[in-house]
């Protein structure tokens, strides 16, 4: 998480902005800074502390070898799946803000079906301020 945007004067991890009462912070670990097709990399990176090059290397032999795309949902939820991560569906119409404001505790990658990312402890965690998004599903760990 070290690659994120540098905040100056202010020290990192203090920042937050509040949307509907919800924390988010900007959380790109791309070593280029890019934020397009990447969401789910940038996703798993968060939710199993691991860098951006890692994650990428897990989705991606995951995805050769279930022959399918790095940014299919059944590849990098296998990802997780490996970690101990289980996935349950939403109910209709729950936005990541409201999400995260039911569940303050723990580690969760929300996904939309065109978007994916992750909270953790109640922090939304994005290369944007995705807490208005409407989640189809969430991947949770159990330990």
């Amino acid at each position: 998480m070290s690659q994120n945007r540098p905040l100056g004067d202010i020290a990192e991890g203090l920042i937050f902005l509040y949307n509907f009462g919800m924390r988010y912070r900007y959380f790109n670990p791309n070593p280029a800074g890019r934020a397009v097709g990447d969401c789910a990399i940038r996703a798993v990176s968060a939710a199993l502390g691991v860098d951006w090059e890692e994650a990428y290397a897990m989705i991606a032999v995951a995805g050769y070898a279930m022959n399918d795309m790095p940014s299919s949902d059944s590849v990098w939820g296998s990802v997780l799946r490996m970690h101990n991560f289980y996935k349950t569906q939403l109910p209709c119409c729950y936005t990541f803000a409201e999400f995260a404001e039911d569940h303050p505790r723990g580690v969760y990658v929300l996904g939309t079906g065109t978007h994916v990312a992750t909270i953790i402890d109640g922090v939304l965690l994005d290369a944007w301020n995705s807490s208005n998004e409407v989640a189809d599903f969430v991947w949770f760990r159990k330990d």
